[in-house]
C-alpha cells in the first residue's frame, strides 16, 4: 500500500479515502456516431427512414444501449446513444450495421451496404440537449452542406486527427 495524504491506493488498483471504498463502477458512455451508405448511395429515401431507424434502435437496445435519438438523411445516419461500460463501441457498430444492412435487403428488396467504418464522438451529459438538436434537423443542416463538409468540421471539431486523401476510401 501506499499512502499519500488520505488516499490510499492498493497493490490490487483500488482507491480508499479512510473507510470509503469506491466498490462499483460509475460510468456515462454518451456516443454521437455517424455513418453512411456504402459510397455515399442515396438509398435511404425518407419513406424507409422510420423503419430503419426503429430497427437500429432496437439492435442497439439489444445490445444494451438506450437510444436517445436517430436521424438522417438519404446517404447516413446520426446516433445518439448510451452504452454500459462492459459493451465495446466497435462491437455494437459492427452487430448493428451487419444486422441492418441484412434487413434492409430484405425488407425493402434493393442492393444495401453501410460504408466500412464510422465516426464515433463522446458526448457528456451537458452537450446531449445541443447534440439531439443538432441530429433533429439533419434536413435542415444538408440543405448547405453534403456528409463530406459535415463530417471534416465534427473531425475538426473533436480534435479527431485524419487524412482527408484516406477519408473516403
Amino acid at each position: 500500500m501506499r499512502t499519500v495524504g488520505k488516499i490510499t491506493t492498493k497493490t490490487q488498483g483500488t482507491v480508499e479515502d479512510g473507510d470509503n471504498t469506491m466498490s462499483h463502477t460509475y460510468t456515462s458512455l454518451v456516443y454521437h456516431v455517424v455513418f453512411s451508405t456504402k459510397g455515399h448511395v442515396k438509398s435511404l429515401k425518407k419513406e424507409r427512414r422510420a423503419e430503419l431507424f426503429v430497427y437500429l434502435a432496437a439492435l442497439i437496445k439489444e445490445k444494451g444501449g438506450k437510444v436517445i435519438i436517430i436521424n438522417g438523411v438519404e446517404d447516413h445516419v446520426h446516433i445518439l446513444f448510451e452504452l454500459p461500460p462492459s459493451v465495446a463501441l466497435s462491437d455494437v457498430m459492427r452487430f448493428v450495421k451487419a444486422n441492418s444492412s441484412k434487413w434492409f435487403k430484405e425488407r425493402f428488396k434493393v442492393a444495401f451496404a453501410w460504408q466500412t467504418g464510422f465516426g464515433a464522438f463522446s458526448v457528456s451529459r451537458s452537450g446531449i440537449k445541443k447534440v439531439s438538436e443538432y441530429i433533429r434537423n439533419q434536413e435542415i443542416h444538408h440543405q448547405k452542406r453534403d456528409l463530406r463538409e459535415e463530417f471534416i468540421l465534427l473531425l475538426d471539431k473533436n480534435g479527431v486527427d485524419f487524412d482527408q486523401d484516406h477519408l473516403w476510401k
